[in-house]
């Protein structure tokens, strides 16, 4: 909530449905608590949750602001009592919440990274949502390990080239899914080992041929549903399959004695609803691991298109469109 007179444009729906019930509104500049900070947003990555939050089925955790956006990039201009004041003025990029796509917004602290001066403020929001989400599923609940194969479904997406450039940041063997060819050469180009186009190709039968038989150790799996048994076939033993989202649908049926004789482990995770606390160390891992990559300038996202704020609904249909290679950005 906040306390603030003055007002600011910010995304907000009328009500659950199309892009077309994305508008602009009025809202109060919030008030940072004592934990945070107030930032002026440059620029808001467009995620796949957001498209979810906006059809109704995926609302913002209790208390949570019903202004739409997980990420950002801008400059720090107002500190709360309990944190350092010496960064108003800095440039971050950070993850929220909620609230991304308002001219201002209010981040906890520790929860963003300074912007580099190799990394430009469109690139830099479009980072902390897809970085953190591959981080964590491939490296921290999926065990990856120097030399494995991983398989990502979804591979032109924010997350899927994300994963592909840490992949091979990290010595692993990418292999990609893809809605056509033009989308597979595209994950070659930036650096998938090999991509499959599922719509013309059997991922599970190609995944066999490319591993000699052998099969994948690591799934980072968006699809869910009839995917599950499948891409449970194209895991070697000892495999971990990661599930992060569910546009295939929620339910899935497996054959548990496959699990148990193959020693397959079956996690997956959310990142919005997890903890303030959990965000900060996450954000920590980032710091120490991947971050000095992106200072060096040898980790960037892969871009899509910028459309300015009042195009919000354009930017949504254009992610539902599956056209888009990369991070869609709203610009304010």
């Amino acid at each position: 909530m906040s306390s603030n007179s003055e007002m600011m444009r910010a995304v907000i729906m009328d009500g659950p449905g199309g892009p077309e019930v994305l508008k602009i509104a009025q809202r109060p500049i919030p008030t940072p608590a004592d934990n945070q900070y107030l930032v002026k947003t440059a620029f808001a990555g467009v995620n796949r949750p957001d498209v979810v939050q906006r059809m109704g089925l995926y609302p913002p955790p209790p208390g949570t602001t019903d202004i739409f956006g997980l990420e950002i990039s801008g400059r720090i201009v107002a500190a709360g009592k309990n944190v350092n004041a010496d960064l108003i003025g800095q440039n971050i990029c950070a993850l929220v919440a909620g609230g991304g796509y308002g001219e201002y917004v209010a981040v906890t602290d520790g929860h963003f990274l300074i912007v580099p001066p190799r990394l430009s403020m469109e690139k830099a929001a479009a980072m902390p949502e897809t970085l953190l989400t591959v981080w964590h599923n491939i490296f921290e609940r999926g065990y990856a390990r120097d030399g494995e194969r991983l398989l990502v479904h979804g591979g032109t997406s924010g997350i899927g080239t994300m994963a592909i450039k840490l992949a091979k940041l990290f010595d692993l063997n990418i292999i990609v899914t893809c809605g056509s060819d033009a989308k597979c050469a595209a994950a070659l180009a930036i650096g998938a080992d090999h991509a499959i186009n599922y719509k013309s190709q059997d991922f599970v039968a190609e995944i066999a041929k490319i591993t000699d038989g052998q099969g994948v150790n690591l799934i980072l799996d968006m699809v869910a549903g009839s995917y599950v048994p499948r891409n449970l076939q194209c895991l070697a033993p000892d495999g971990r399959h990661v599930t992060i989202a569910i546009q295939g649908g929620a339910m899935a049926e497996i054959n548990m004695a496959y699990v148990m004789m193959r020693r397959l482990t079956l996690t997956g995770s959310t990142l919005r609803a997890r903890s303030d606390e959990f965000k900060g160390l996450l954000f920590d891992e980032i710091a120490a691991n991947v971050w000095p990559i992106v200072v060096e300038g040898d980790l960037e996202p892969e871009m899509d298109q910028i459309f300015p704020l009042e195009e919000a609904a354009k930017a949504h249909a254009h992610m539902e469109s599956g056209d888009h290679v990369g991070k869609i950005i709203l610009s304010l």
